[in-house]
């Protein structure tokens, strides 16, 4: 085992946003040195990291390169050159999770088809090589109206997920692999996260309950714990922690859940890295979900999940009106609120829908809690100057 603190050992980290920022706010915890390579000379991260790297992520000799420089690589996006991380890891480099393990979850269609062969409970769904075939499986009546297309890579922050209701919402999607879901008639969207460590140490946090913003499709608020039944919170964590053994990751896995109006749980997609829906971690758990990634990367002792106290979180997302450089108008209001946490990512430019931080807000009362976060999202607001 490496002597991980106060010395030369290399955590290297592929992407520099703010998943990696706060992930640093770890390493600085406990003195272990990092390098994180990103494209942006601007990126969040480089305030924070040991060195800094500029590079394409989906650059196979840019990864490669970076990745025989540090003892450890780790990634906090999913859009890096799995072919570089599969060389690395024949060379012997510890690659966390592994390249096998992002690999299925990479291409949304894979991933689709993996819950579909692990008999992961799941919405229907079909996979097409292009546009044009989804459009003929519509015209000869294999697939019906209304239904999910999602694009198979590239998607995230609420981008390449469209409602398709007719005709007309099919023609400004873009061509290209595709995949129509069944549209779920949910109670509730869930969101479980799951650590996993190298020797295959397992736990899992509370169940949370996400709330969406109608137009950007984007989480506004993150509830924890979840306004749900102990008995289905119980099935939320089982279903999450068999997807985890199934993809036998290593770090952490946030699995987002579907609760039908049937109260059944179904697998909607992963994210193999620190996730949105574990921010609230930070303030209102006693391991915080990166410092859990660190612990379960580096084959330490896992932390104990649960919530010392309720947790709200709030995305602050670009104002629909503002570009540029960014403002955070009345922030200075929010502070004055109790149990009001502001997390700023160190974006320099705002635009529609960005997200640029998020607020925690935790009160040992949960509707309390959820009452500020709405204060809160009605106070704030990211503008440009």
């Amino acid at each position: 085992m490496y002597n991980y603190f106060s010395s030369n050992f290399t955590l290297g980290i592929l992407g520099g946003g703010q998943l990696g920022k706060m992930l640093l706010y770890e390493t600085r915890k406990y003195d272990i040195k990092t390098a994180v390579m990103d494209p942006n000379p601007e990126a969040p991260c480089k305030i924070a990291c040991n060195a800094f790297t500029e590079g394409d992520l989906m650059n196979f000799e840019n990864v490669l390169d970076f990745g025989r420089k540090v003892d450890v690589l780790t990634f906090e996006i999913e859009t890096v050159n799995v072919e570089a991380l599969e060389q690395l890891e024949k060379e012997g480099k510890k690659v966390y999770p592994s390249a096998a393990t992002l690999r299925k979850i990479q291409d949304k269609g894979v991933q689709k088809n993996f819950y579909k062969e692990q008999n992961i409970p799941t919405a229907d769904f079909r996979v097409y090589p292009e546009k044009d075939d989804l459009t003929e499986a519509l015209v000869r009546k294999e697939w019906e109206y209304p239904f999910v297309w999602k694009s198979t890579t590239g998607g995230y922050d609420g981008k390449g997920v469209s409602v398709i209701r007719e005709e007309e919402d099919l023609i400004p999607m873009p061509d290209g692999a595709c995949l129509a879901e069944k549209m779920i008639r949910f109670k509730n969207e869930l969101a479980v996260v799951v650590a996993r460590s190298v020797s295959g140490e397992v736990k899992t946090y509370p169940v949370v309950e996400m709330e969406f913003h109608p137009e950007a499709n984007q989480v506004e608020y993150v509830l924890c714990p979840a306004r749900i039944e102990p008995e289905i919170a119980e099935k939320a964590r089982a279903v999450a922690k068999e997807v985890s053994e199934s993809f036998e990751h290593v770090g952490l896995l946030a699995v987002e859940l579907f609760l039908t109006q049937e109260n059944e749980i179904l697998v909607n997609e992963v994210a193999p890295r620190p996730h949105n829906s574990g921010h609230y971690s930070i303030e209102a758990s006693y391991t915080n979900q990166f410092e859990q990634h660190l612990r379960a990367i580096l084959d330490l002792p896992l932390g104990n999940t649960d919530s010392k106290v309720a947790g709200v979180m709030v995305n602050l997302v670009g104002h629909p009106d503002y570009e540029g450089q960014v403002r955070y108008k009345n922030i200075e209001k929010i502070m004055k609120m109790d149990g009001v946490s502001p997390h700023i990512y160190g974006k320099k430019q705002t635009r529609p829908f960005r997200k640029m931080g998020h607020v925690t807000i935790v009160n040992k009362d949960l509707d309390e809690a959820r009452k500020t976060a709405e204060a809160v999202k009605k106070e704030i607001e990211v503008v440009s100057n």
